[in-house]
């Protein structure tokens, strides 16, 4: 590594560094909660083994802390996959209609490849094979779908939808008909050998990401459980000029000073063409989060788009399937802080228009977690209509402050913290005119 980075310039080095962390942040920051979710037994997120459904009876709250931006709506269910030995088999059992649920596939790259779920195949039961890169197997026998992961460790996270608090045992119900197992176990055979064990690194810090060359070192760990797509051979051999290849280790101590630096500098580059592309972007509408989630075809090498998504979202659904109208600055472009009270209107007849169900969840800053408060309420959604009050028209009013807006009006208050956040309205299952732009977002109006 180190002859490689060192006949390069400062220049030519800190620009591949820019380069491979906008392409490389969604991989690494991914592979860091995954980490804490399958790997680090010690870690307060710990959901269990891989290969295994790990279902999360409840709501996320601020207690949720691994993962930025969480939805407080479904109730999640987890597996990590390791594909290298086999096969998985994945089981739904039937859900009742009218009830939303789904399962998104993400691979390392932090792609969505695939989805199960109300949308995407229904609500009866059926079994679904995910399979390696590698397998070179056929469809067998009680299989509704062969679903292909482009590496070899993959992301399932499942979502059910909650009704409300007296819903819960009908959720735990569904999530302990969700079954997950090795494909030879499904055909009744013996294991093939096991896979070598990994070696899993431990991650860096969300704090240590931003601003350490060991960010290179994390990168090439989880680049080794992905063949080259044929799209990124060029990138890879610039990457390689810097010694950035999958699967071997990356010591930034060991480069020459100069070059050091100018990783580190590249590194700054790339926050700083994040934090303009969010500004002029994302912050002005001109692109959305239906924009930052999706298969690869779909972002077609739009690594800014990937980078954004993962640093707002991590995980964000495809937009078929969601899509999130965000709220980081007022009607004023002022960005939004809970020094000031704000309402948010609804014309009548022009709730969000979904298939499944609408939700506003606010986050604090910088973190972009859950704000704790007085009410234990994290978001308004669709299913708590019935208790809103409703405006003289018919329309619906939201009040969006840290102090309550009195009792006459509490329903409708989302509480903010008393300093920066911001919001997210989630779409599940969105209406054409949600997703051809006929239907927008009210305005987040600050009053005076």
């Amino acid at each position: 590594m180190l002859g490689h980075a060192q006949s390069i310039s400062p220049d030519e080095a800190r620009a591949i560094a820019k380069e491979a962390y906008i392409y490389g942040f969604p991989l690494v920051d991914s592979y860091r909660i995954q980490h804490s979710y399958f790997v680090d037994r010690n870690n307060p997120e710990y959901k269990g083994g891989w290969n295994e459904i790990h279902n999360t009876a409840r709501v996320y709250t601020p207690d949720d802390k691994a993962i930025q931006t969480p939805n407080s709506d479904t109730p999640y269910s987890f597996v990590g996959a390791d594909l290298r030995t086999e096969p998985m088999v994945l089981t739904v059992p039937q859900v009742e209609e009218g009830r939303y649920y789904s399962i998104q596939f993400i691979d390392m790259y932090t792609f969505n490849f695939s989805y199960v779920g109300s949308r995407a195949t229904g609500n009866g039961a059926g079994s679904f094979l995910l399979a390696g890169p590698n397998w070179q197997g056929e469809k067998p026998a009680g299989i509704k779908e062969v679903i292909r992961s482009e590496t070899e460790l993959a992301f399932l996270l499942y979502r059910t939808q909650l009704f409300g608090p007296d819903d819960i045992e009908n959720v735990k119900k569904i999530q302990a008909g969700y079954k997950v197992e090795p494909l030879s176990a499904f055909l009744g055979q013996s294991a093939p050998a096991a896979s070598p064990a990994i070696d899993f690194m431990t991650p860096l810090t969300p704090e240590e990401q931003k601003t350490s060359a060991k960010f290179f070192n994390d990168l090439n760990f989880v680049m080794q459980f992905g063949p080259v797509h044929p799209s990124e051979i060029e990138l890879r051999a610039r990457f390689a000029k810097l010694g950035i290849e999958a699967g071997k280790p990356f010591d930034p101590d060991a480069l020459a000073p100069e070059i050091r630096k100018a990783l580190e500098d590249g590194m700054a580059d790339a926050w700083a063409t994040f934090k303009e592309f969010k500004e002029t972007e994302l912050d002005t509408g001109k692109r959305t989060s239906a924009d930052s989630f999706g298969t690869r075809e779909f972002l077609h090498g739009s690594y800014l788009d990937r980078m954004s998504g993962a640093v707002l979202g991590i995980y964000g659904n495809s937009k078929d399937e969601a899509i999130y109208p965000v709220y980081f600055v007022d009607a004023d472009k002022k960005p939004t802080d809970g020094a000031n009270r704000y309402t948010i209107h609804f014309a009548p007849g022009e709730l969000p228009p979904v298939n499944a169900f609408w939700s506003l969840t606010l986050y604090e800053l910088p973190r972009s977690l859950l704000s704790a408060n007085q009410l234990n309420r994290y978001l308004i959604n669709s299913p708590m209509l019935p208790n809103l009050k409703k405006d003289a028209d018919g329309g619906l009013t939201l009040y969006v402050q840290h102090e309550s807006p009195g009792s006459e009006l509490e329903a409708n208050w989302l509480p903010s913290p008393s300093g920066p956040f911001f919001m997210a309205m989630r779409l599940y299952w969105p209406k054409p005119e949600a997703l051809e732009g006929k239907w927008k977002a009210p305005p987040l109006d600050r009053l005076n």
